[in-house]
């Protein structure tokens, strides 16, 4: 047994929305958007795992302890560098268009079947594992097996996610047992069980790859999904393939960074971004809580790229000339065109739910891990549930970019490395949320350009991303604290449209980074804008 009932109850008081403690140490960090999540990674390092070890034992932790955001049927992506050899690569296993395609797919669409598409959170989980973790999928499953036997408390942000789709939860059976008592939504505090999902997951733990894509638990599957009007068949499942790739190579000042290649192209999207900020002088105007020219450039340089990426198919059929988009001389050409027009409109239409989960490991043989695992829509958007595991609508990101049939989603996720001059790792992170890349982008300068610890720099004022359902059309995120009114009237006076939202808005992505100095101290800090924890070995 990892964890005993007192242990769970007290990390999981823990799990509230705040200020957070930075941990630092030599021997392994960990940070992830839940206290048990981070437990079981720094756990499994105690225990001497490396960090693909630790950081997959909690990924599959993280779909029982943070169900409103993940899923193993949802997909899975990590950056990884290899302290002995000093390789850095992508796994990429985010998901498929059904082979028999989603043509005219509509935001309806998404509370049936056919807004489900093919998951390649376990194929990437396995991939991974068998490529450079020392343990075997029972001894990393188990910590999320022990925890949907035994139960989680119902914290705070779950309650609230719950609450809000309560109506989609209670449509199963399933989801009546796990999440209704009598047909009375749990409340906070009470306990959480999950008989099926554990045996489901000992099940993927035994049978592997093969159980979850070609047995019958993949029949069912296929079966609930086209009785909900939906079109997956065994074929998705069977052919599906998680993908080792060279990550997407940039610089800045300096550092060298390695990104999330498309069709993953958050990663591609951060160094596009500090390119252009390579055109102005952000050191002398200071960051947006200083700056009007800092607000306006860095709001539309987060907004904008992002924008132009909306384009790039998979590569796999759709050639990305990633070089020149990555060029200097491009940014420079970028941004002389930019200063040309005004601001680009944002369509909050096709902004996805701020879901999903980041966490970054690092070991004490300076071996890095960085992940982002979702399903990148509502939580328990259309209520199917095979075995006590969510089949949720994978196709909300479809909006963005539509694969042709087979082809794999276009997503803004964005684990990336930033390494130092000597060719070691400097910053190791990511973020969930719609403001990821503006999240990441910020902490990345602050850190680099500004001289702050981990701690100092998730808890700045932020710029946040399109408003989900915002009430101001056309907007994008600003904190309130982000800046003064003063330097929000130059911004807006300029043509920036925006939405000030409180402090440490849920909108503005939650930074789970990793920082290691050149002595090979490595220190981390949860987001205050979620419910997580840093810890060391």
């Amino acid at each position: 047994m990892m964890f005993d009932v007192d242990d769970i109850r007290q990390l999981s008081d823990r799990a509230i929305f705040g200020r957070k403690r930075m941990a630092s140490g030599k021997e392994g960090v960990a940070v992830s958007s839940h206290p048990i999540v981070t437990r079981v990674a720094t756990a499994i390092l105690r225990d001497g795992g490396n960090a693909v070890d630790a950081i997959l034992a909690a990924s599959l932790a993280q779909t029982v302890v943070e169900p409103h955001m993940t899923t193993a049927f949802g997909m899975l992506s990590m950056m990884h560098y290899d302290a002995a050899t000093g390789a850095t690569r992508y796994l990429n296993g985010s998901m498929n268009a059904p082979l028999a395609g989603l043509g005219g797919i509509t935001g309806a669409d998404l509370a049936t079947g056919r807004g489900v598409a093919v998951p390649g959170f376990w194929a990437a989980w396995e991939a991974a594992r068998e490529r450079h973790a020392t343990k075997s999928r029972e001894e990393l499953a188990a910590p999320a097996i022990e925890l949907a036997r035994t139960g989680i408390p119902i914290y705070p942000f779950l309650y609230g996610m719950m609450f809000e789709q309560a109506g989609k939860i209670g449509l199963s059976e399933e989801g009546r047992e796990i999440y209704f008592r009598d047909n009375a939504l749990r409340g906070p505090g009470e306990i959480v069980v999950n008989h099926r999902l554990a045996d489901t997951l000992e099940k993927m733990a035994t049978g592997g790859v093969d159980y979850f894509y070609r047995s019958r638990f993949t029949e069912k599957v296929v079966e609930t999904v086209r009785a909900a009007g939906g079109v997956l068949t065994m074929e998705d499942f069977d052919r599906f393939a998680p993908r080792w790739m060279e990550p997407a190579w940039g610089s800045y000042r300096g550092h060298r960074i390695a990104g999330s290649p498309p069709p993953d192209n958050g990663g591609t999207h951060i160094i596009e971004i500090l390119n252009l900020i390579e055109q102005i002088p952000v050191a002398e105007w200071g960051m947006p809580t200083d700056s009007a020219d800092s607000l306006y450039w860095l709001s539309r340089f987060c907004l904008e790229v992002p924008l132009d990426g909306a384009a790039q198919g998979d590569p796999n059929s759709w050639p990305t000339p990633l070089e020149t988009i990555l060029s200097k001389d491009y940014a420079a050409m970028r941004f002389e065109l930019m200063k040309m027009r005004d601001p680009v409109p944002v369509d909050p239409a096709r902004s996805p739910y701020p879901g999903s989960n980041h966490l970054t490991v690092v070991d004490r043989d300076g071996n890095v891990a960085t992940v982002l695992h979702s399903v990148m829509s509502l939580p328990w958007m259309n209520g199917l549930m095979v075995d006590g595991m969510s089949l949720w609508s994978g196709a909300a990101h479809f909006a963005r970019n539509m694969p042709k049939p087979g082809d794999r989603a276009t997503c803004y996720v964005a684990p990336h490395i930033i390494f130092g001059s000597n060719g070691k790792p400097v910053l190791a992170a990511g973020s969930p949320s719609v403001a990821l890349i503006q999240n990441c982008v910020t902490n990345a300068l602050n850190i680099l350009d500004f001289g702050m610890d981990i701690e100092t720099s998730v808890h700045r004022p932020r710029i946040g991303g399109p408003i989900y359902g915002g009430s101001t059309a056309n907007s994008v995120a600003i904190e309130l604290d982000c800046g003064t009114p003063a330097i929000h009237a130059a911004a807006a006076a300029r043509g920036l449209r925006f939405e000030l939202t409180s402090p440490w808005s849920f909108h503005a992505g939650s930074y789970e980074g990793v920082h290691i100095s050149p002595g090979g101290v490595a220190s981390a800090c949860a987001d205050p804008r979620r419910s997580g924890a840093a810890e060391a070995v």
